[in-house]
């Protein structure tokens, strides 16, 4: 048996069919979300809203909140939120699956709205920096202690430094939320690549990002500055199927793969955090220590770079072959296989 620290993730939309997104929220669904995140070895995880109108963010946030208030495990395992768009870039392939009609320029008193009455803080925020007022609101986001990455976003490699000089930390699921075809070198995923300070959030499901290009994007980022996340929607945890996100339903194949019916591009993922641990040591990628690390260290020295302190609460157990048997938290065992 392994012992390690509880894994980390820095982004969940939602899980075990339970969505996140949801003004209807009830802290029963979010129990039966954080039970399925335990038994998956996370003991700690950013809940994360997608682009919507403010309208629709508050009642969200709202109801995510009474959520985690209601739930002593949750207060435990939440630190605080993530907040992706909608400052983002509406062009079509950038915008992915969020709702390219909701995105506004950049605007920092639409988040102090949105945090005034949430008893957690919003911590990260996703935004593209080419978008009007972006690099003003990230230097103003990092004066309020919340951590800004870089997402969903066409920023060639002036602009990126423009962010980075701001005070940009993170690159938000780096290789997804881009278009499929760009230029081969002047393109926001080789701008974001390169840049050494920029932590490298990759989703290691094998869908997002080919195993051959994950690879290289390891290779060039380096493991030091690489975090482990999975954008995990209500279809992670789940069974093949039809489950709702952020206003919308999604299909989760049985190849894992999760789509907008008749929809190109993909619609978050179904990953779980143990697994890409997993796929991490059997693709060659890295040794386990090396996969935990990516998945509970690195995330939170990211958020400690902005000042934002995060401790661990939990524990795992790992059986030889990398499957969790046993997650504590607190000192309490929370999950037994």
């Amino acid at each position: 048996m392994i012992t390690t620290a509880g894994l980390f993730d820095l982004q969940v939309n939602g899980f075990a069919g339970v969505d996140f997104n949801d003004a209807e929220l009830t802290p029963a669904a979010f129990e039966t979300a954080i039970d399925a995140l335990l038994a998956s070895g996370v003991t700690q995880f950013l809940p994360t809203l997608i682009t919507a109108t403010e309208a629709q963010l508050q009642a969200r946030f709202n109801a995510l909140d009474r959520a985690v208030q209601a739930s002593p495990r949750a207060k435990a395992m939440v630190p605080g939120y993530h907040l992706e768009g909608p400052f983002l870039n509406p062009a079509p392939g950038f915008c992915g699956c969020h709702p390219a009609a909701a995105m506004i320029p950049a605007d920092i008193g639409l988040v102090d709205r949105l945090r005034a009455p949430l008893s957690k803080p919003i911590v990260l925020l996703t935004l593209a920096p080419e978008q009007p007022h972006a690099l003003e609101v990230i230097s103003e986001a990092r004066a309020r202690h919340i951590a800004v990455s870089l997402g969903h976003s066409d920023a060639r490699a002036a602009t990126v430094k423009q962010a980075i000089a701001q005070g940009a930390l993170m690159a938000t699921h780096l290789g997804n939320g881009v278009a499929h075809q760009m230029h081969k070198f002047d393109n926001p995923i080789v701008a974001q690549l390169v840049e050494d300070t920029l932590w490298g959030c990759f989703i290691v499901d094998g869908i997002h990002v080919p195993k051959a290009v994950l690879t290289m994007l390891l290779r060039t980022k380096g493991l030091e500055r690489s975090i482990l996340v999975t954008d995990a929607v209500s279809a992670a945890g789940a069974k093949a199927g039809r489950y709702p996100f952020a206003g919308f339903w999604v299909d989760r194949g049985e190849d894992g793969t999760v789509r907008e019916k008749d929809a190109p591009n993909l619609a978050g993922s179904s990953l779980t955090m143990d697994q890409g641990v997993r796929n991490l040591v059997l693709w060659g990628l890295c040794r386990f220590e090396d996969a935990i690390t990516l998945g509970s260290t690195n995330p939170r020295k990211a958020l400690a770079e902005q000042g934002i302190a995060v401790s661990d609460p939990g524990q795992v157990r790992w059986s030889e072959d990398h499957r969790v048997i046993e997650t504590v938290l607190n000192g309490e065992v929370v999950f037994q296989q």
